[in-house]
Order: structure tokens, then sequence, then C-alpha cells
């Protein structure tokens, strides 16, 4: 049995030990999912907007992708929609993402022994690799909205890992993924907010266990590297 703790927000994350899964389901880490089935080369994962565009300059063919706010950076190539992005674009490029939430709890994460990253679509691989890795410690962190408000569908995808750690059901999850529609997820259906938050990205980012990978986060010269690793 694992001591599985689920935290909250950057705060949350400073607190995380052990091997732990920095959750954000809307949108940041079902987009590196979707990403990697696009086939893109590398993600890097990075802090500030300051860094992104220093990354770049380093980096031939690179692609920024980020938002503040939710809605895209000044000068970055996409926002942080996954169903906006084109594969041609990306396909075999390094991406340099950073995002109010997400990309935050990696760098503050600074206890973990290990990091990945979760969301409801490779949310039963995660469990996989956990159980496998077998480690003593298991902290969750749901990042919400900009890393210091709760969202109710990391809130979710949280309790769902656990309950896969656990072995135990979880009832009614097709019900509370439709609940999100309205409380968590309304502005996707929010017809004057499209341009930033497109409805499409609502049902891309809630196809739970739709990807059997996790995304590992390491460390190199450059700084973080998000890395696709398969759950057999």
């Amino acid at each position: 049995m694992f001591d599985i703790n689920i935290l909250h927000l950057i705060e949350g994350a400073k607190q995380a030990k052990g091997l732990t899964v920095i959750i954000d389901v809307f949108r940041a880490f079902s987009l590196e999912c979707y990403l990697y089935d696009m086939d893109v080369k590398q993600i890097r994962p990075v802090g500030t907007i300051e860094e992104a565009f220093s990354l770049r300059s380093r980096i031939q063919n690179s692609v920024l992708i980020g938002e503040r706010h939710g809605k895209k950076c000044d000068g970055f190539d996409y926002g942080n929609s996954p169903s906006t992005i084109l594969k041609k674009d990306v396909a075999g490029r390094t991406i340099i993402h950073t995002t109010s939430a997400g990309t935050q709890g990696i760098v503050n994460a600074v206890c973990a022994s290990e990091i990945i990253t979760g969301s409801l679509v490779n949310a039963k691989a995660v469990a996989g690799y956990i159980i496998a890795r077998q480690p003593h410690t298991v902290s969750l962190v749901c990042m919400g909205n900009e890393g210091v408000r709760p969202a109710p569908e990391d809130e979710l995808c949280a309790e769902y890992i656990k309950s896969l750690l656990e072995g135990r059901e979880f009832p009614n999850l097709d019900q509370r993924v439709n609940d999100l529609k309205n409380h968590g997820g309304e502005h996707f259906f929010d017809r004057d907010r499209q341009e930033i938050f497109p409805e499409a990205d609502f049902y891309m980012c809630t196809e739970y266990n739709k990807f059997p990978f996790v995304i590992k986060i390491e460390k190199d010269e450059m700084g973080f590297v998000a890395n696709r690793e398969v759950v057999l």
C-alpha cells in the first residue's frame, strides 16, 4: 500500500514528496499527451515566458506553445488548446511549453523524488506506472486554475487515480466527467470565449484513459524535459 497524499495548487507542489504527479486536466497535460500523439520530437516545460523565448533561441526549429490567463502568449506559435494545433506544424519538432498552472507545478515540485504529469486522458497509465514503480510515497498535486484556485476537474482526476492505486471501484465516472460541463468546464461552452476555450477542448481533455503512456519529467543542461514513457 502506498502513502498517497492529494495536494493542491502551487503550495501543494512545493510540499510534494516521493513520486509526484502534477495534474492539470484543462489543459496543459492533456495537451502534452496529444502533442506526443502528433509525433513531436520532445517537450520542454518552462516556468516563464522569458525562459521560453530564451530556449527557442537555442533550439533550432522549436515551437512555442503556452498561455497566460488562458490566452495565447504574445509571440507564441500556439496557445494551450489541443483542438487548434495541427500535426503538420509540430511533428518532429521540439515544443517549448509554459502555462499558468501545469508547468508551474513542475518547477515548484522541488522536494519530489520523481515527477510525472497527469490528466484524465492518461489516468490509468499514470496509476499503472506508479504501481510498477512501487514508491513509498505518492503525491497527487491538483494544480487548479492558475495554480491558486481549486479546479473540479483536477480534483476528480486525483480521486480517480487514487482509486486505481487502491484497487477500488470509482462509481459514476462518466456522470462526474459530464458534470464538469457545468462545474469546472463552463468556459468551454461560452459562445463569446470560443477563440480561447474551444468547446472541442473540453471533449478532448475529458476522453479518459485514451493514452497508454505517462509523461516523465527529467532534467538536462538546458532545463526540464517531458518525455513520453509507454506503460505496458
